[in-house]
């Protein structure tokens, strides 16, 4: 439509003013993570936002890690997060970048600070620092080494940079405003010295510069128009905006902060999920009761889940946070016309169809998908022995209970009539059996319009079921306690995790990792692509059927 109003966000809007303005001709964001851990689902937002503003305005989106501090990070963290962005469907092309492969421009543009008389080497400790800095209400007094001369500060640094000093004993500091309301501005640390093996650099640097002073230079250096990152660094866009200045980079980058995505009752911070992997609570950062990148993946959640939960949730300058339930919504509406609904009996009993022939077996005609006719069919075995869900039969039933119990009739789903006649229990009074007989004219499919039933149960074949291990998540966190206590430790759901071993339809035979379905009446299921094997299925349940979301 030629009228048509498109709904544009804040940063689409300013990007839009640039443009028009000659500011910038073209459209170049990033993703810069720092490789101390897994991605989380609040990092899956802004890499989306990044690409998805160079994908709209025909620019460019670099992957670029910010490895400024070697004490945390790690190849491994490297590894993951390349492989979750790739599986997110951001590309970065052949624009694959790391902060610590410009160290030598970053130190020459120390250097010139010092030149420009913008910066001085400090000999205060952390602790005295954090005193000269003042408070939120008091201005902070000038470092007693402020005023060194810029002679003395190159050679010093010099000495930083040549390992001359320890961990601590000297840092380069930024000369800027020591009254400045903004603490930030205060002459703050641009380079430590840390006598640590780099991921990356090996031994080949002992002083690192701090992310405040390197991001800026970063994005400068590659060309970076607009600095898309999160509203914690609001207060920090002076110090960037003074970094690029002091340099003379060209076409310098433009900050812009949006809020962070908070997801309410899980646990996005780092230490705290190291902790858990550390006490055994969960079997790694991709545990599927996790919400980091890595682990919705493994639980069975697709990218197009994400991208639509991403969407809905939108793009702004005010904190909030939104319901779990929201991004199982999101996977639901993915996976309900593209998945067959299989058949899964996950607490089994053998139900024994008395009058059909014991060496019989036929094969019935079951539609993948009902909603999706292009999912085609299949033939699933029928046989006398079956197995179905325990809770599909009762000795004494309550009123309105329409599945199996004495005397009743069900529909067996693609199949036909059955009716309980009797049950067998075990020694300690637990069913084991329920026997019934079939009527051979309600096959379904057949046409039949004879008696109306009220209950349809789904089942298995026993004799050519698989066994599978089913994982059914529940939230890590006890929802009603909220996830952290006052001193810090998390309110973890006993019940987060059961496992059901399970009965399935032959047709689930050699599921690969990866792979999803519906089981008929249970939810969707992933086979877990790190524990599940050819002859050992195992499968994360990765939402219920039943949603408590409603789209507005």
């Amino acid at each position: 439509m030629e009228n048509e109003v498109i709904s544009k966000n804040f940063i689409e809007t300013e990007i839009d003013k640039d443009l028009a303005e000659g500011v910038y001709d073209t459209v170049h964001t990033r993703f810069p993570p720092e490789p101390n851990g897994y991605l989380h689902i609040g990092h899956a937002k802004s890499i989306l936002l990044n690409y998805g503003l160079a994908k709209k305005y025909g620019g460019k989106f670099n992957m670029r890690f910010d490895d400024t501090n070697p004490t945390k990070e790690k190849t491994e963290f490297v590894d993951a997060i390349k492989k979750d962005i790739q599986w997110l469907g951001a590309d970065w092309e052949d624009r694959l970048f790391f902060a610590s492969d410009y160290f030598r421009q970053m130190y020459e543009a120390a250097v010139t600070l010092i030149k420009k008389g913008k910066a001085y080497v400090c000999d205060l400790t952390a602790a005295q620092i954090r005193e000269y800095r003042g408070t939120l209400t008091e201005p902070g007094k000038n470092s007693p080494y402020r005023d060194r001369s810029v002679e003395e500060n190159l050679e010093l640094f010099e000495n930083m940079k040549n390992g001359v000093y320890k961990d601590g004993e000297k840092v380069l500091r930024a000369k800027i405003d020591m009254a400045s309301p903004n603490m930030n501005m205060r002459d703050p640390v641009i380079y430590r010295v840390a006598h640590m093996s780099h991921h990356n650099t090996g031994d080949a640097w002992c002083i690192y510069p701090m992310y405040d002073f390197a991001h800026p230079i970063e994005d400068a250096i590659e060309g970076i128009t607009h600095s898309i990152c999160t509203l914690e660094f609001e207060d920090h866009r002076p110090l960037y905006d003074w970094v690029v200045r002091e340099l003379a980079y060209p076409n310098p980058p433009r900050q812009i902060e949006f809020a962070k995505l908070y997801l309410t009752n899980v646990v996005t911070g780092k230490r705290y999920i190291k902790k858990l992997v550390e006490d055994g609570i969960v079997d790694g950062w991709d545990d599927p009761r996790l919400v980091s990148i890595s682990a919705l993946r493994r639980r069975g959640f697709t990218p197009e889940s994400i991208q639509m939960f991403v969407e809905l949730c939108g793009v702004s300058k005010s904190q909030s946070s939104v319901d779990y339930a929201m991004l199982e919504y999101c996977i639901r509406e993915d996976l309900k016309m593209k998945r067959s609904r299989m058949m899964a009996v996950l607490d089994p009993i053998k139900l024994v169809i008395d009058n059909y022939p014991e060496d019989k077996t036929e094969y019935l005609d079951a539609a993948n998908n009902l909603e999706n006719e292009a999912l085609g069919s299949r033939k699933i075995p029928f046989g006398r022995e079956l197995y179905i869900e325990r809770e599909d039969f009762m000795e004494n039933p309550p009123k309105k209970y329409f599945r199996l119990f004495p005397g009743n009739e069900v529909r067996l789903m693609h199949a036909y009539f059955v009716k309980c006649e009797s049950f067998v229990k075990d020694d300690s009074g637990k069913v084991t059996e329920v026997h019934c007989t079939y009527d051979p004219e309600t096959k379904a499919g057949s046409g039949f319009a004879g008696r109306k039933v009220k209950g349809t149960i789904h089942w298995v074949p026993a004799a050519q079921a698989i066994d599978a291990e089913v994982r059914l998540y529940e939230n890590l966190i006890d929802e009603e306690k909220g996830v952290y206590n006052e001193d810090g430790s998390m309110n973890i759901n006993p019940d987060s995790l059961k496992i059901a071993h399970a009965k399935l339809e032959p047709g689930l035979k050699g599921a690969k990792a990866y792979e999803s379905f519906q089981f008929v009446r249970n939810g969707f299921f992933c086979v877990d692509a790190k524990d599940s094997k050819e002859d050992a299925l195992v499968f994360n349940r990765i939402v219920s059927l039943k949603s408590s979301f409603k789209l507005k």
